[in-house]
């Protein structure tokens, strides 16, 4: 029988999306598809160095009519092919596949756990050679090497299939178990792409360096705070690339002899330079080498010495990169960030919402989900939590998950039976429940939880809540409107008004809507005894909230931090020199991005001129008393949830309550339930203690709370 010519492509390899991971898709273009006859879930065989197979499915729309083809790195690894590298893909028949013979790499499961695997691997197409990956419960993974197949060629597993695990296949032809690929870094592909310039291309193609007459980089400096992905990214360019991978951390360099630290270095680059193409990966850097001016040991000069004579002395390095990674980079000796030692410094974020939505989708991978999982919304809800946090959370949840079959495992057996395992579900209340047990650790000690307060709980301020949501919210939701209109949104907002009139509330209230992180900063918490630490205090708040960014400082009693110049009575001018600081870190040279700075004060002749000017408060926004119809609406919030009998009317007490602020209705408020729950006290006493007494807030607890305020203010 006359075999037909098959239909071939060649296609770019690009990488996949994280969900897609150990499921063998390959994604292209509708029209890519059509050329090729293809249809959703058919089967096709991609050729790279190697040849695998794969199954069809369309890509998203940013990718469509760019002849790029989506592989995950388990099916990049099968192909024999890189990122950007181009492929051959044909269409291909895929007989079910009778007989499976599976070596593992990473771990070996029990007997118990095949249903299990197998189902998980169902529908896969495979050919002999492949490795193959089934997620676990958690993050775990299970890769397994393709050892035989009946019949021969490739096949599609399917529920009838038999599994079969051999022996430990260790390695799979020559690669490392268990690695690390560009799917499972989530959030940071902007950064991912800068790396990959720097360290994939001199690795790959040395020759691109040669043709254009140039040095390729040195090294790459990743700094960021702790949890961020530093060493996460390091790991998966060295796999992505196939170099070697050397992993040095400062504390083992040092030793206690003199000379030994240095040969120590000494042998890590020689090693590296024999079996290049290598990537020497220092973790915490800065333990080795710190500023030289600043160090009492002779041990980390010499190793700083050491390091940079490496890293950019006579000998030339071939096939080498350092990476390095700290959270402290001004900790660092100047001499080693130039360019020629580390050409370039990224910096790595805190994520934000998508990359959050990405990192969670990345570690409950492999967790079996309720259908009420919103990772969406907890993407949302979770500020300032860098990917290490995330990991923890879903870490957690699963742990509130396994509490729930505890009481229901029977000790006495050695494994769990699988139908338990199966019945187990993380809910959405479970992630909640972690959210409670895991703190967002890049903000942890200025971070602030903003009580729940919405704008239905302040009561009146129409103009003001409007002109609050256009200054934050707008900016955040509507990013593109404003650079199109070409302006820039406002960097400080100060309300101002007399006490008692809902500025804090109204600060409350926008940190809790706009969903953004929210830095609170008491003015007397910064000043300090030490000339220059509170300085360093102003400008370490401006700095974690750049961090993470989109971010609201809230000062509260502004008056108290940044007075006008000339005022204070002491001779230290500690207050002046905070707030010079502050001035140049609001509207300074350095760009403030996504940064609003809230002010609140009811003193507003006492601020500093050079403060309200604008740029730096842009908006001051004059909050007055309640007028009767904003009284009217702080009657109903404050008396919203209380027991009230009838005859109680808003309307009727706000015209009685002209000249009182909200905090003085709020008190009213509070004081007329008090009367009812003393009331209700007493009768429970009388009755000895029945419990069928009931608190109901009268109309005469009302007046007399009114009257005692009332007649307070006019005393």
């Amino acid at each position: 029988m006359k075999k037909e010519p098959e239909m071939t492509l060649k296609l770019k390899v690009t990488e996949a999306l994280s969900k897609d991971v150990g499921r063998a898709y390959a994604r292209m273009g509708p029209e890519d598809m059509e050329k090729l006859e293809l249809s959703i879930g058919d089967i096709i065989e991609v050729a790279g160095k190697r040849k695998t197979v794969c199954k069809a499915m369309p890509a998203y729309k940013e990718l469509r009519g760019r002849s790029r083809i989506q592989l995950d790195g388990i099916s990049r690894e099968n192909a024999g092919a890189g990122l950007d590298d181009s492929v051959l893909v044909s269409k291909i028949t895929c007989r079910p596949g009778t007989r499976v013979v599976l070596a593992p790499i990473t771990i070996t499961p029990a007997d118990r756990d095949l249903p299990y695997i197998g189902s998980l691997l169902d529908g896969l197409p495979v050919r002999e050679g492949d490795r193959i990956r089934a997620t676990l419960f958690g993050s775990r993974t299970a890769d397994f090497k393709v050892e035989s197949l009946t019949p021969p060629g490739p096949v599609l597993i399917n529920p009838t299939t038999t599994l079969v695990i051999g022996k430990a296949g260790g390695v799979v032809e020559g690669r490392r178990p268990a690695a690390v690929s560009y799917e499972d870094v989530g959030g940071l592909k902007p950064q991912l792409q800068r790396i990959r310039e720097m360290i994939e291309l001199p690795l790959r193609y040395p020759e691109l360096f040669e043709r254009l007459g140039i040095d390729a980089p040195k090294g790459v400096l990743l700094h960021g705070p702790p949890g961020c992905g530093k060493t996460l990214i390091a790991r998966t360019i060295a796999h992505e690339t196939e170099a070697n991978f050397f992993s040095v951390s400062g504390p083992e360099v040092v030793h206690k002899f003199y000379g030994e630290s240095e040969a120590h270095l000494r042998k890590i680059f020689e090693e590296a330079s024999r079996k290049g193409p290598s990537i020497i990966f220092m973790d915490e850097i800065d333990a080795i080498a710190p500023r030289r001016e600043k160090v009492v040991g002779d041990v980390e000069k010499r190793v700083v010495a050491q390091l940079l004579a490496l890293m950019d002395g006579l000998n030339k390095r071939q096939n080498v990169i350092v990476i390095a990674a700290t959270n402290i980079p001004n900790a660092l000796d100047p001499a080693l960030r130039r360019p020629g030692r580390f050409d370039r410094e990224i910096a790595i974020p805190i994520p934000d919402r998508h990359g959050r939505l990405d990192i969670l989708e990345i570690h409950s991978r492999g967790m079996p989900l309720s259908e009420n999982v919103d990772m969406g919304h907890l993407a949302e809800i979770t500020h300032g939590f860098v990917g290490a946090d995330l990991e923890a959370l879903c870490r957690e949840a699963a742990m509130i998950c396994l509490r729930r079959l505890m009481p229901e495992i029977d000790y006495g057996l050695s494994t769990i039976p699988y139908e338990q395992l199966a019945q187990l579900e993380v809910h959405m209340d479970d992630f909640l429940g972690a959210l409670r047990e895991v703190e967002a650790s890049a903000i942890r000690e200025v971070f602030v939880e903003v009580p729940d307060v919405r704008w239905e709980d302040v009561g009146g301020l129409r103009e003001v809540k409007d002109r609050l949501q256009e200054a934050v919210e707008w900016p955040l939701k509507y990013t593109y409107l404003f650079k199109k209109a070409g302006i820039k949104p406002p960097k400080g907002i100060l309300l101002t008004g007399p006490p008692g009139c809902g500025k804090t509330l109204l600060a409350k209230a926008i940190a809790t809507e706009s969903r953004v992180n929210f830095l609170s900063v008491k003015g007397p918490a910064l000043i300090s005894k030490y000339v220059g630490e509170s300085e360093r205090g102003v400008r370490e708040m401006f700095r974690t909230a750049r961090q993470a960014a989109p971010c609201i400082i809230f000062l509260d009693e502004t008056e108290a931090l940044l007075p006008a110049r000339g005022a204070g009575g002491s001779d230290s001018h500690v207050s002046e020199r905070v707030l010079s600081q502050f001035l140049a870190e609001l509207d300074g040279i350095e760009e403030l991005k996504g940064v609003l700075v809230l002010g609140a004060t009811n003193r507003l002749d006492m601020m500093d001129p050079a403060v309200l000017r604008p740029g730096r408060f842009d908006e001051i926004i004059t909050i007055h008393l309640a007028d009767a119809e904003d009284r009217r609406e702080i009657f109903a919030v404050h008396l919203r949830d209380k027991p009230l009998a009838k005859g109680i009317n808003p309307a009727e007490l706000a015209a009685r309550t002209e000249g009182l602020s909200g905090a003085e209705i709020a008190a009213v408020c509070s004081k007329a339930a008090l009367s009812a729950v003393r009331r209700a006290v007493m009768a429970e006493i009388a009755q000895e203690g029945t419990g069928l007494e009931q608190v109901l807030i009268l109309p005469e607890d009302i007046e007399e709370a009114l009257h005692e305020m009332l007649g307070n203010q006019e005393n």
